[in-house]
């Protein structure tokens, strides 16, 4: 088929993610390499969101390739019931590298249903039925995740399944309260958190969620105290952490998971994407120990028929593999703090671009339409205009590939990029900043 017929027909019979269905004209794929997706025509694009932080090994990976042709050939699938040797084998090579006090790991088929078993784990171990849940988050978009979420993706789950509490974090850059220190910000949020924690009753909550590093929403960065202080706040009323690592997980911030970064430990770990770069749907939870003995002689209420899915966790394997081998984290530490540099340099080049903000190869650009007010360039939850749409557009046209959310550009390539290759691209997003700066602003 052609690139047009492929589009074409795609575009009649898909429902397409997060879009309006009118005028759409997908991209039709050849082939992808590397952090490179080429098209139809042979025009190269340089996938600078990893599809969504997803693609976090690259395309075309051989030994995931080469992983899942070999479990294919021995068998495809197998319940959950059975044993099958790349889920246990994914398994231990998950809680062994995780601190001693994590015992198992359920598996899902992506990030929203990770959250969705990690709260009803924590509902069953608590007693408890209240899960409170930041704004400006994303966790899915399945009923339960999807009122996880904290920002306007979830109205179309309105009205709300009742337990269901949002409360307000961190958000340095937009913060109108002027603090002395990173310090006393975090411990601003956190006794906020606290109070709204007694006026929830404490005794009836069973989780509180938050993703690690925020995501979609803004690449945001929590103060360094905060999440240590929800974690006191957690053992100080009986309440289950979890930290969403869906897309800070997998070496994407510098360590296999974000939380690592800030010298906590949560109680439930949720993952997806990451795990084996998205080559085959997979995610899963893991609990601590105490939480997965409780199940020792207490039914365990989850299920999914492709749990653990034997090709998607030999993909996984091979690609933890991979991780370890090309020391991932290493290169991820070095090539981020090049990212950054690089950053910055383009923040104090545009006045577009209002705030900067990065931790490994998970980067932010948020643009503004005045540097002094710190006024977004679209209003949250409204671009009527489709300005975002129009950069994102712009970009693509050069062979640069993300996405926006709000008014802040994602930059989180495959975790394979090099130095060069993010001189490259970056040149791209240089000049179309430079068109925002005259346009917009």
């Amino acid at each position: 088929m052609t690139g047009k017929e492929i589009s074409e027909m795609q575009t009649k019979y898909v429902l397409q993610s997060w879009s309006k269905q009118g005028g759409l004209n997908p991209t039709s794929v050849e082939r992808c390499e590397g952090i490179y997706i080429y098209d139809k025509d042979g025009k190269r694009y340089a996938d600078m969101s990893s599809e969504q932080v997803n693609v976090n090994a690259g395309y075309g990976n051989k030994e995931m390739n080469e992983a899942i042709k070999a479990q294919l050939d021995q068998y495809a699938y197998i319940q959950g019931s059975f044993g099958a040797e790349p889920r246990a084998k994914l398994a231990k090579s998950i809680v062994d590298r995780l601190p001693d006090c994590f015992g198992k790991v359920f598996f899902t088929n992506g990030g929203a249903d990770a959250n969705e078993n990690a709260i009803k784990i924590a509902r069953m171990y608590t007693g408890r039925f209240k899960v409170m849940s930041q704004y400006r988050s994303y966790h899915g978009s399945t009923f339960g995740a999807g009122n996880l979420t904290g920002e306007p993706r979830h109205f179309a789950l309105e009205p709300a399944i009742p337990g269901f509490i949002h409360f307000r974090g961190p958000y340095s850059y937009q913060e109108k309260i002027k603090f002395a220190s990173e310090e006393e910000e975090g411990d601003y949020y956190v006794e906020k958190l606290r109070e709204q924690v007694i006026f929830e009753g404490g005794d009836r909550i069973a989780a509180i969620i938050l993703e690690t590093v925020v995501g979609s929403n803004g690449i945001i960065i929590y103060p360094k105290n905060y999440l240590k202080g929800v974690r006191k706040i957690c053992d100080e009323f009986g309440i289950m952490m979890i930290c969403d690592e869906v897309m800070a997980g997998w070496y994407r911030t510098g360590k296999m998971f974000a939380y690592m970064n800030f010298d906590v430990v949560p109680d439930i770990i949720t993952f997806a994407k990451g795990v084996n770069s998205g080559y085959i749907p997979l995610g899963g939870a893991i609990v601590k120990n105490e939480i997965a003995h409780f199940f020792d002689d207490k039914y365990l209420s989850c299920g999914l028929t492709y749990s653990g899915h034997p090709l998607a966790c030999a993909a996984g394997v091979a690609c933890q593999e991979f991780y370890l081998k090309n020391d991932i984290e290493g290169h991820v530490q070095k090539v981020g703090k090049h990212l950054g540099e690089v950053l910055e340099s383009l923040k104090a080049k545009h006045k577009s671009i209002g705030d900067v903000r990065y931790i490994g190869l998970f980067a932010g650009v948020e643009l503004v339409k005045d540097r002094t007010t710190r006024e977004p360039l679209v209003p949250w939850g409204q671009d009527p205009a489709g300005v975002m749409g129009s950069i994102v557009k712009e970009l693509k046209s050069r062979g640069f590939v993300t996405y926006s959310h709000e008014n802040v550009i994602i930059v989180a390539p495959p975790l394979i990029i090099t130095e060069e290759q993010i001189d490259e691209e970056l040149a791209k997003l240089d000049d179309v900043l430079s068109i925002v700066d005259e346009k917009f602003v």
